[in-house]
């Protein structure tokens, strides 16, 4: 009797365990997939926004990247005014802020508005003189702009391994600027645009987060007011820059591929913030720097694949330290952050918040 009920309970034991083994595994296995699929969507969005932004840019036909920029930012209105409508329609199924639109709001974005245009534009115009291949390293000083703006405006030191991590950037830069003069392909004025562009970048996450409370901290609602700002200021700048003319002399203007396209790429510019948050919100901010470093360097192979160029190893090598140098700037500044000490009531409630918003 003793030994048949020892034996079953042995067996329930054992199927409970294993039961318990099956629930963990298929728990880890099916967040294993979300982040897989979050981190595969953050790079199909990027990569394909690059590169159909580089289709229309390099369009000779249309020599109007100003006004390719002011479309994408009547499309980002136009999602939000959709996106409005359908969280009133299904409120449980779509969640969107109200937009209501308020003067005084728009006017304390502004200053956020005209490095937000400068960030944008020369984003696109660096595109259109350096191609996608380069493009990573035209673009990749925003993190020394970081360090430097850090320092100047708000007066914080940066570690030796940091400001190092930084010198390993710019002489990735600097390499690659030879190499492409070498090859014959470079583009001084391309050159110029992505420096600009990199300090437009720095200078629009320090007056975004100087903004964030005029709009109680959503992402959705400074989105909204920066890009409607934006086109109202692209208005002027494309009546001046000349690129009306070369708009209404398009011969492919009435061509529904060509506006089909433009759809396209304001549709990726808007769902590029979307799928970042997704990814910081399965990940972290450490892992989307890293993912965002690793989604850099398959860009770069692919546009060489792509326009089946030969490049010298001195260009490949110039990739790899602006790559490297970015990867270990972000190593070094989640390991900065980890050394810093949290209350435990503080480290209590972020853990709490981070379930919950894990959860949403």
């Amino acid at each position: 009797m003793n030994r048949s009920l020892l034996k079953r309970s042995r067996i329930l034991r054992m199927a409970l365990l294993d039961s318990t083994q099956s629930e963990k595994d298929e728990s880890f296995i099916l967040r294993a997939t979300k982040i897989a699929a979050v981190v595969a969507l953050y790079w199909f969005i990027s990569i394909s926004m690059v590169f159909l932004n580089n289709y229309l840019l390099e369009n000779k036909d249309l020599d109007a990247p100003i006004f390719i920029t002011f479309f994408q930012c009547i499309v980002s209105v136009g999602l939000c005014w959709i996106l409005n409508f359908l969280s009133k329609l299904c409120p449980g199924f779509v969640d969107f802020p109200s937009l209501k639109f308020d003067f005084r709001v728009s006017r304390e974005i502004l200053p956020l508005t005209i490095v937000f245009i400068g960030m944008i534009t020369f984003n696109n115009l660096c595109l259109k003189y350096v191609g996608v291949a380069f493009y990573t390293v035209g673009r990749s000083l925003s993190t020394v702009f970081n360090v430097a703006l850090s320092y100047a405006v708000l007066k914080q030191t940066t570690s030796f391994y940091a400001v190092l991590c930084c010198g390993v950037i710019l002489g990735g830069f600097w390499l690659g600027v030879d190499q492409e003069s070498v090859a014959g392909s470079l583009s001084w004025t391309g050159v110029v645009f992505g420096v600009v562009a990199s300090l437009c970048v720095s200078l629009n996450a320090i007056y975004t987060k100087k903004v964030m409370p005029v709009v109680d901290g959503n992402i959705w609602k400074l989105s909204y007011y920066n890009n409607l700002n934006a086109i109202v200021l692209f208005i002027p700048l494309i009546a001046f820059s000349g690129e009306l003319k070369s708009v209404l002399e398009f011969n492919r203007l009435t061509h529904l591929h060509f506006w089909g396209m433009m759809i396209v790429g304001g549709i990726f510019g808007f769902a590029i913030g979307y799928v970042t948050g997704l990814q910081i919100k399965f990940t972290s901010p450490l892992t989307h720097n890293v993912s965002g470093t690793a989604k850099s360097c398959a860009q770069t192979v692919l546009a060489v694949v792509h326009l089946g160029s030969s490049k010298s190893n001195l260009w490949w090598t110039s990739n790899m330290m602006v790559l490297v140098g970015s990867f270990a700037y972000t190593w070094v500044k989640g390991l900065e952050m980890k050394k810093v000490q949290v209350p435990p009531e503080t480290e209590n409630t972020s853990s709490l918040k981070s379930k919950d918003d894990s959860m949403v």
